[in-house]
């Protein structure tokens, strides 16, 4: 199946522009600003489908919902892409209720229940162990995303899933690389496509190509109810937030750099780096001429 030319047919025929599709767009913009965005979107999940192959032998996904902008985003583009027919998949929507204080537990599942999506709230109070093991003044990033995926991927077998997916996007992935590049000594970032380590459930990142700015603009137009992260996001000085102002300097002062970076991390040339387990630089040697 190429969902690149499907959907490109299917955009093209003018369905995205007459607002139609799944209920979820109900009250959406019918701006042609909002359509061209949604158009944007919806290219670049399914050029990612294309390119990782995402959809082989899968039949279920469990889609991993925390409340924020890019989730919802991604759920909301993924029954698009169902309700025209261009995902045979089915979709559990999970959150991972994680006992944070002033967690607002009614907002998901009356959101859920209101647009017909089948979902889970599964309830873990890994926000007290994050608290309890980490130390004061560190980050809770780590900790708590380890958990946070332990459980979720529990849930993914328990419902029968093939894969968890993910609302990691454009920016979170050059960010991790970044990190990994100044503090880990390695080249390494977020895959689209991962097999975990126990080999059962795939790892999906649909949003891979879509800019974070795009989805912060598509949920307020679509009018999410965001749930904000109490946890992390109360920590000043983050890595990662170090890396985001980066990267939004380096897009200020050269447009498209953030592309370019993205291109840059699917144009791997081993030989020109030094990395002599990727590349055999023992077998190089100048060609006698006789």
């Amino acid at each position: 199946m190429n969902i690149a030319a499907d959907i490109a047919d299917d955009l093209e025929s003018g369905e995205a522009d007459s607002g139609i599709g799944h209920a979820l767009f109900a009250d959406a913009p019918r701006s042609v600003s909002f359509n061209k965005l949604r158009k944007r979107l919806l290219r670049q999940v399914r050029q990612a489908f294309d390119d990782f192959d995402m959809l082989k032998g899968q039949k279920r996904w469990l889609v991993g919902l925390s409340g924020g902008k890019d989730s919802y985003g991604l759920l909301a583009l993924l029954l698009d892409l169902q309700w025209r027919g261009l995902l045979p998949v089915e979709l559990v929507a999970c959150n991972l209720d994680q006992g944070q204080p002033n967690f607002p537990k009614h907002v998901l599942p009356e959101y859920l229940t209101k647009i017909g999506v089948r979902h889970r709230i599964e309830y873990r109070d890994t926000y007290s162990i994050v608290k309890e093991k980490v130390p004061e003044g560190a980050t809770y990033c780590s900790l708590c995303s380890r958990l946070r995926r332990g459980n979720l991927y529990r849930v993914a077998r328990e419902e029968g899933c093939d894969a968890l997916v993910l609302g990691h996007h454009r920016e979170d992935i050059l960010e991790t690389f970044f990190m990994n590049f100044f503090h880990g000594g390695r080249l390494a970032s977020m895959p689209a496509k991962l097999l975990n380590d126990e080999g059962d459930l795939m790892v999906l990142r649909p949003l891979a190509y879509a800019a974070e700015d795009d989805l912060a603009k598509f949920a307020a137009a679509m009018q999410f109810p965001i749930i904000p992260c109490d946890l992390c996001g109360s920590q000043d000085g983050l890595q990662r937030n170090a890396m985001k102002d980066m990267l939004a300097d380096i897009e200020r002062r050269m447009p498209g750099r953030k592309d370019t970076m993205l291109r840059a991390l699917s144009h791997v040339n081993p030989s020109h780096l030094l990395d002599p387990k990727l590349f055999d630089f023992s077998s190089l040697g100048v060609t006698d001429p006789s």
